[in-house]
Formats: C-alpha cells, structure tokens, sequence
C-alpha cells in the first residue's frame, strides 16, 4: 500500500482503516524493518498534523495509534525518532511532529515497556521542547490537537514525574552508573520545574479567569482570556494544567493548594473535562481525596456519589477500550473504599446503585467498620490513596520519612482522625434514641466524666461541618441538638429516601439480563431436525 497524498476523503478512509492490518514489513535505509501498514500510518499521521486536519488526527490517535500498538508493539518500542524522520522525509528534527511522536514513543515505552534512565531524561526534555514550543511563541501558534491528546499529554507529563520520583527514591536498587548519570543530569523532573511549567500553561490563556467568567454567565471575550486564550490549544492545555497540578499536590500532600487550583472549577456534566471522560474521573478523585484528607467527607461523598453514577452509566464504552478500562476500574475501587469510610465518618444516605458497589467490594470491610475494629481503616485507606511522593529525594538510602516513606506519614495524619472520630458512631447512637437527654446521664451510658462528654459533643458538631464556597457553613448531621445548661435536646433531621434510585438501578439490572438472554439466544446453535426412520 503504497503512499499516496493528499487524495479523496473516500479514499482516504479506505486506507486508513487498511493500515490498522498486519501486512509485509517495509526495511528503512537504517536496517530496522517497520510494517508497511505502520509506514502508512505514519506518513497519514504526519500529512494531517501538518495540513490541520483535527478530525482525522482525532481519529488516528485514539483509535490507529492503539490499535497499531495492539497488533505490532505489544512488547516492542515504536520505530525510533530518527527512523521515522526517514519515513516522513521531515527534515527538521525539532519539528512540531517529531515533538509529538517522540512524546507518543516514549509515553509507549512506559506503558508497555521498563524505562531506562535515558528514556526518563529524553523525555524530559521532549516535554520541554513541546513546552516551550506552546509558551515561548509570540503569537498563538496554528497547530490544532484533539482535546484527548492534550489531556494526555499533561496526564502523562505528571505521572512521568511521579515515576521517576519513585525511581530516585529507590537509592538502595540504583546502581553507580545510574548514580552518576542522575548527579549530571540534576535539574530533570525537579519537582519546581515541573510545577513552574504546568502555572505556566494556566496562565498563558488566563483560565482561572475564563473560569470565572463562565461561573459568572458571561461570555469568554478576548479581554477576559487574551489573545492565546481564545484558541482551543490554549485553553483546554491550560485547564488540564489546572487539573495536573490538582494531582500533583495531592501527591505532595498539600490538599489545601490542591483544592485552590480547581476553586473556579465547576464539577458538572457540562463543564470542560467533560470534554474528556478520563479527565473528568481523574479530577473528581483527587478532589474528593483532598476534601478527604481535610475532613471535608460531606464533599467528597457529593463528588464520589456524582461520578462513579457516571462511570457506571458509561463503563460499556470504556470495557470496549482496554487500555482506558483498567485505569478507570483502578480510580472506580479506590473511590469506593474512600466513600465507604467517608459514609462512616458522615453518614448521609447515599444512591442506591453506589450501595450495591460498596457492599460488592467491601462488604466484610464495612461490616468491621460498624464493629469497631480500627485496623480496617488502614486496609481501606491504603487502598483508596494514591502513591505519594516526597518533594525532596536523597540519594541516601535513609528517606526523612522513615522506613514507610511518604504513604507512612500521610497514614498518621489520617490514623490521628480515626481516633478523634472514634467515639462519636457510639455517640450518635444513643442521641437518636433520645428527644432529650441530661448529660449525666449519657456520662454514665458512655462511662465518661460529664466534661468530656461536653468535648465530645463539641467534637461533634465540628467534625460534620462543611463549608460550601461562599454559601456559608451547612451541617450534614443525620441528627442535630443543642445544649441547654445541662440538658441535651435534640431533633431528628432524616432525609427522605430517594426512591427514584432503586427503580433506575432495576431498569438496569433488567437490560443487563435482557442482553444476557438475547446473547446465550443468538450462540446456541441450531438443533437439526430428526427424520422419521421408515421401516
């Protein structure tokens, strides 16, 4: 299959589908043999990026780009750089393709291959050329991309940093050669340079304040976002950057600032990382993790409840996608068991369908959770929390953290809460038996001194507060009191129950068996009919 130009949108599309088959390698001048069907795929990927053709690049990169992968690269790199400089017949290997092909060969090697040291540093510096092609430019440059690629071109830039974070930290595996080559390579992946690329990207395209215009229902205009932030490129890489450095604190541990980053950010279905479903899934945990972590669990079980009702609407699209799948259904589990815990600390009444989650994945967990047992919140802590990383990596093999290293500190903080929040499942427990109730006497119930159940009383009513922007303080107590002098006077405040939930949640159940029937109808095979035997 030869290559052929710019010809027809017909047949165009005719070969670009051909090129997602295997089919005869082609032997490039440099002795590698690459697959012809790979050679067209290259050539029609090179030709749309340089023409502006968003649709097709759109297409060929989520679905040729992994689809070649599958078929010819499973355990192999793609052709390398300068391999396919040859093929496409570019001259200038700093051109905006080599940029973005070198960003997909290596991010391929992560995934699928071991990274090298020098694979780490490469990259590295590929993220920065493409950088700095974005913000170092005059005037806001042509290139278009689809907003999934730039999704993921930030989504990868911040996990290559946590990896090689995770490497470093590694001192005791490293051999000396590695050592060397990391003291002379010292300014790649520093934590304040990753940071200071990704304020950057947010503050070429304003898009805090295009944020807070749309918040505000007015229109985006050039005063408000500049000349950069009126192209998509722009702005969407800015937003994404947003949600980069959301991800990015978390892992340091500082959820004050990570929350600051996405403050203008509205979590809806119509919002812009609804623009891309794995954005989307990737803000929400972190969000709801930070809110976590800051005993804010009202908010996280607002976010958490919201998207895994997405994820469980939408998880027939992602299953048909497996490298998008497994990430998702990793996000899904951990979300689950950090709501199991929030609903424990702040029990509100949760969907219907999020209850039949929890109780398939943490059933036993949750049952130990209402026993009492406290070392159930480090299993579900630990599998709902993402790696941490610390912002200083020593080359010693002694981490200032201790032998647990960063996951070990951020599990004290939280173990110091679970021992604030410890009596209070047991205090609310009597208050909703009682209209009123001396505080001698629930003293004597909990076999405490009155003065610390005063404290405890205050404990909690502080730890059910939420704050909610500038709407003010909202209690999410299922019961509320006050107290009188000695007396402890308290009202029922049950919501009702949604009933809505448990119907949609049986339509579902019902398709699904539905799909199942119609499906064991259409495999089983005919019966032959029997012929009499004449005698």
């Amino acid at each position: 299959m030869a290559w052929t130009g710019n010809t027809g949108g017909g047949q165009q599309m005719a070969h670009m589908q051909m090129m997602y088959y295997p089919t005869p390698a082609v032997e490039s001048s440099s002795g590698d043999e690459v697959a012809e069907a790979v050679v067209n795929f290259l050539k029609w990927l090179y030709h749309f990026i340089n023409t502006n053709e968003i649709y097709h690049v759109e297409n060929m990169y989520e679905d040729g780009f992994y689809k070649i992968s599958e078929f010819y690269f499973k355990d192999k790199p793609w052709p390398a750089p300068e391999v396919v400089q040859e093929i496409t017949e570019e001259k200038d290997e700093q051109s905006i393709f080599m940029i973005l092909y070198r960003e997909l060969y290596y991010r391929h090697i992560y995934a699928r291959l071991k990274p090298t040291l020098e694979h780490r540093f490469d990259s590295y510096s590929n993220y920065c050329e493409l950088f700095a092609y974005l913000l170092a430019a005059d005037e806001p440059v042509k290139i278009e991309l689809p907003n999934k690629w730039l999704w993921d071109i930030i989504d990868e830039f911040v996990y290559q940093f946590q990896s090689f974070q995770q490497f470093k930290s590694k001192a005791g595996k490293i051999n000396e050669e590695e050592k060397n080559m990391l003291r002379d390579e010292d300014d790649a992946w520093k934590v304040t340079a990753v940071l200071n690329i990704l304020i950057q990207l947010t503050e070429k395209c304003n898009i805090n304040a295009q944020l807070q215009a749309i918040e505000a229902g007015e229109p985006v205009t050039e005063d408000i976002a500049g000349e950069f932030g009126m192209k998509t490129i722009y702005t969407m890489t800015g937003f994404f950057s947003l949600v980069g450095l959301l991800r990015l604190y978390c892992l340091l541990g500082d959820y004050h600032l990570a929350l600051s980053c996405i403050q203008h950010v509205a979590f809806k279905d119509k919002d812009m990382m609804a623009l891309v479903p794995a954005c989307q899934i990737t803000a929400n945990y972190y969000a709801g993790f930070a809110y976590f972590m800051i005993r804010k669990y009202a908010n996280t079980i607002q976010l958490y409840q919201s998207i895994l009702g997405y994820v469980q609407r939408t998880k027939q699209f992602f299953q048909n996608r497996s490298f998008q799948a497994e990430d998702i259904n990793k996000k899904n589990d951990q979300m689950l068991a950090l709501l199991a815990i929030s609903s424990y600390f702040c029990p509100l009444r949760l969907d219907e369908s999020v209850n039949i989650q929890i109780k398939e994945k943490h059933s036993e967990k949750v049952t130990r959770l209402q026993h009492g047992d406290m070392t159930v919140y480090d299993e579900l802590f630990f599998i709902g929390c993402p790696k941490f990383l610390s912002p200083v990596v020593s080359e010693n093999s002694s981490s200032p953290f201790g032998s647990s290293g960063p996951r070990g500190l951020q599990l004290q903080v939280f173990k110091a809460e679970v021992e604030q929040q410890r009596l209070i499942p047991t205090l609310r427990s009597f208050l909703k038996l009682y209209t009123s109730i001396p505080i001698s006497k629930l003293a004597k119930f909990l076999d405490m001194h009155e003065n610390e159940v005063r404290c405890c009383l205050m404990a909690f009513k502080h730890k059910k507060e939420i704050a909610k922007g500038h709407g003010g303080d909202q209690t999410t107590l299922d019961i509320d009191f006050y107290v009188d002098k000695d007396m402890i006077h308290i009202s029922d405040t049950k919501i009702a129950r949604h009933y809505g939930d448990y119907y949609v949640q049986q339509i579902l159940k019902l398709k699904e068996s539905n799909k199942m029937i119609i499906g064991a109808a259409l495999t089983t095979p005919a019966v032959a009919p029997v012929t009499p035997v004449t005698m």
